[in-house]
């Protein structure tokens, strides 16, 4: 077998995680024997520690640089679909680099040009419970969050003047900071007194070093004395909180302050907006350019095409109009019962693959674990019969306690089969069944969120909206046509469609 030059990816979702020190080189021990047993040549591994909801990590970028670059390299392996993906943005990135394939050594699956489709429908519902995963994450934190504040304790990083420290509950609180802490009150009380300017207190407080020796922007200046964190009570998500930790400014003295401020900066009007849903995601279908939303008598949203050449073809035409015609699109990813059933069925089987694969590397590291202590009671039996010396069998114990203790944490890693996993994809895929009929109810903001989460762009032609969706939704949208094709006797096979066909 010819041998192909290929990359690695391993990813860990936090730094304390890494610091472990199970987790990168499990994946990369396990990578590197996928490699050779398949002969292929690791030119580079990248390595990601930090979370990756966040666009822009160091290593996936370095790594798709060099594959854009790279005409010869096109094998790229990695431990799952959830340690490659967590967004939409990584997949499509990888999915327009031609020729690409994607050894997921864990789900035992290629995915690439020649794929089945059946295996990228999988594959990409695979990258929509990713998603799905880091969101209910956040969505979790944001409820901890809020739980902490609701008991008084302040929930984010400690604002400045304050410190994060651990709490008798066991709970990450804050303490007035005692080098800050008088710094931001004595702020409080120059700005009381009405006679400074708020870029003049910030220039005070690079005077007193409240930021120890950086400057203090004037900005930052202003945000500390709008802070009502400060006096005891706090904003959070709109609820005002009595705190229980101890204010550094008095209530009074926060009041003055911002009596102070309002007398210096005047009232100032806010602006108002009114929301437009479809703006940025339709495009003209006649002149390419986007779709933008206008007001019409305080009361009526008209969209039209924002292009310059010449009179556009494609008249005004109202918001609601446009929601009727995606309420129409959304019934094209409305899974009947029987495709959602054979949908659940696949993802059940890939889950106990999985299972399977787990299960055997479990079973080889207790087998190890056990090896080592057999040594130890055997080292322990030499050492009382003086056959080796103390220092020789301390440093071999914390050898093999220590590989013990790899060998736990790796275990722990693989964990208990993650079913709820699996059945939060197949929840969300019913939810795809209903999703139209939610949509009509929902608020314009709402709308928006939803189409983001279905399509990426949309074409508004003749009255009508093409979509252009995003996967697994493509795919669903293509099932359905086909089947309704096939019912009605207008089906032509191409190479999309072949694979559902019976």
């Amino acid at each position: 077998m010819a041998q192909r030059d290929g990359l690695i990816y391993c990813r860990v979702s936090s730094k304390e995680q890494d610091k472990e020190g199970f987790s990168i080189p499990s994946q990369e021990k396990l990578l590197n024997k996928y490699a050779n047993e398949n002969g292929i040549r690791v030119l580079s591994q990248y390595l990601d520690v930090e979370t990756a909801k966040r666009a822009g990590r160091t290593g996936f970028t370095e790594m798709v640089t060099f594959l854009r670059r790279s005409q010869q390299c096109r094998v790229l392996i990695v431990e799952k679909t959830d340690r490659l993906y967590r967004n939409f943005k990584d997949y499509v990135t990888l999915d327009e680099i031609k020729g690409l394939e994607i050894h997921l050594v864990k789900e035992g699956t290629i995915i690439s040009a020649e794929s089945r489709s059946s295996e990228k429908f999988i594959h990409g519902v695979k990258v929509l419970m990713a998603k799905n995963y880091i969101d209910n994450l956040s969505e979790e934190t944001r409820k901890g969050m809020t739980e902490k504040a609701e008991q008084g304790m302040w929930p984010s990083y400690a604002p400045l003047g304050y410190l994060n420290v651990q709490g008798p509950s066991g709970k990450r609180v804050i303490v007035p900071d005692p080098d800050r802490a008088p710094l931001v009150r004595r702020l409080y009380e120059l700005c009381a007194t009405g006679h400074y300017s708020t870029k003049e207190l910030a220039s005070l407080a690079r005077a007193e070093h409240l930021t120890r020796g950086k400057p203090l922007p004037t900005s930052t200046a202003h945000k500390i004395l709008r802070n009502r964190a400060y006096s005891g009570e706090f904003d959070w998500n709109g609820v005002r909180h009595v705190a229980t930790y101890e204010a550094i400014v008095p209530n009074d003295l926060w009041r003055a302050a911002q009596v102070a401020l309002d007398r210096r900066l005047g009232t100032r009007a806010k602006k108002t907006g009114h929301c437009f849903p479809f703006s940025g995601m339709l495009t003209c279908g006649s002149c390419r350019f986007a779709m933008v939303g206008e007001l019409k008598k305080g009361k009526y949203v008209y969209y039209h095409c924002s292009g310059a050449r010449g009179k556009c073809p494609e008249p005004y035409v109202r918001q609601e109009v446009i929601e009727e015609a995606y309420k129409t699109v959304l019934q094209q990813i409305s899974i009947d019962a029987e495709v959602l059933g054979w949908i659940a069925t696949a993802l059940r089987q890939s889950h106990r693959d999985h299972k399977l694969f787990r299960d055997g590397a479990v079973r080889t590291l207790k087998s190890e674990h056990l090896r080592l202590q057999g040594r130890m009671d055997a080292m322990y039996e030499d050492r009382l019969d003086g056959r080796i010396d103390l220092a020789f069998f301390d440093r071999k114990s914390r050898e093999n306690r220590h590989r013990q203790s790899e060998i736990l944490a790796e275990i722990d890693q693989y964990g208990a089969a993650d079913c709820e996993y699996t059945e939060a994809g197949i929840r969300l895929l019913e939810l795809a069944r209903n999703m139209h009929r939610l949509f009509a109810h929902q608020s314009a903001a709402e709308k928006r969120r939803l189409l983001d989460f279905v399509v990426s762009n949309s074409v508004w032609t003749t009255g009508k909206v093409i979509p252009v969706w995003r996967q697994p939704f493509e795919m669903i949208a293509l099932a359905k046509q086909t089947t309704t094709d096939s019912q009605t006797g207008l089906l032509a096979v191409n190479d999309q469609n072949a694979n559902w066909l019976p």
